[in-house]
């Protein structure tokens, strides 16, 4: 039976509209949108989904059609066996785009979300308006202690009983942030990896995190070829400031903004900082 704070928790799911599909190589993605205006995408990282959008996307849809989704694998998307490696994601984002009919758009990525954004740029040659970066995993080595003592052992973990999968995943995503957590807020994000499908997918995804898909461009970062604005919580445990500012210096004209009082997951712990950055960003000049 689910606890008053699970039912609430799918309550706020739900009213996250994720009613659009589409179909990638079998599998069905779910996506939004929605406002009006010249095309902004956001893209979420791991181990998220769309959600983390859900306080940030409808200050920005007053200024743009806003589109988000759900990785492969991730969230309300299918979780099958197979690819859902970053080798797959800036596929399925370039798929999207053509599916929506937008080109060039402002995008604003998190995490692997931000690795799927540059690859598609610097990879599959899409070009976007700007590119605002969120604790993006971006320069190798990367994963926490928890996710190199996961990654070898996917059936072991997958197969645990549920209780401690729980537990696991709950002190997991605690990390992220620099608060703490509702109840409700919490179980947003635990709610997909839920389950016996929910759980497989979890490690699934860790199992198959690797730097390959980082060292694909990580020495290409002077082909980006738009404004990049990159935001960094200074209290990331996951990944380090130091690497936003390497990574601000491997960009041309990047800019660097850190976030005080905030994580990892800085859309929980400072939202109103990335509405504004956002607002502040698309209203700089930037060559149509």
């Amino acid at each position: 039976m689910l606890t008053r704070a699970e039912n609430n928790a799918g309550k706020q799911s739900t009213a996250w509209d994720l009613s659009g599909i589409y179909d990638f190589r079998g599998q069905q993605v779910r996506y939004g949108k929605t406002g009006k205006g010249s095309p902004l995408v956001f893209i979420h990282g791991t181990p998220f989904s769309s959600v983390v959008w859900r306080r940030i996307a409808p200050y920005i849809a007053t200024e743009r059609e806003v589109f988000y989704f759900d990785l492969l694998g991730y969230g309300k998307s299918d979780m099958k066996e197979g690819d859902v490696s970053l080798g797959v994601q800036n596929e399925l984002f370039t798929e999207l785009m053509d599916h929506w009919s937008i080109d060039r758009p402002d995008v604003v990525a998190h995490d692997f979300g931000g690795t799927t954004a540059l690859r598609a740029h610097i990879l599959n040659g899409r070009e976007y308006r700007s590119l605002t970066l969120i604790d993006p995993v971006a320069i190798g080595p990367s994963g926490s202690p928890f996710v190199q003592q996961a990654r070898p052992h996917e059936k072991v973990f997958a197969g645990l009983p549920a209780y401690i999968h729980q537990a696991i995943l709950r002190a997991y995503i605690a990390g992220a942030v620099h608060r703490s957590l509702s109840e409700e807020e919490m179980m947003l994000y635990m709610e997909p990896w839920l389950g016996d499908t929910g759980q497989a997918a979890f490690y699934r995804q860790i199992a198959q995190m690797s730097d390959r898909f980082t060292d694909d461009i990580e020495n290409r970062f002077k082909e980006v070829r738009c404004p990049v604005n990159i935001l960094w919580g200074e209290e990331d445990q996951w990944i380090p400031s130091a690497r936003g500012r390497l990574l601000a210096e491997r960009i041309p004209g990047a800019s660097l903004h850190i976030v005080p009082n905030a994580s990892h997951l800085v859309q929980e712990d400072a939202p109103e900082a990335i509405v504004a950055a956002i607002l502040h960003f698309l209203k700089r000049e930037v060559p149509s």
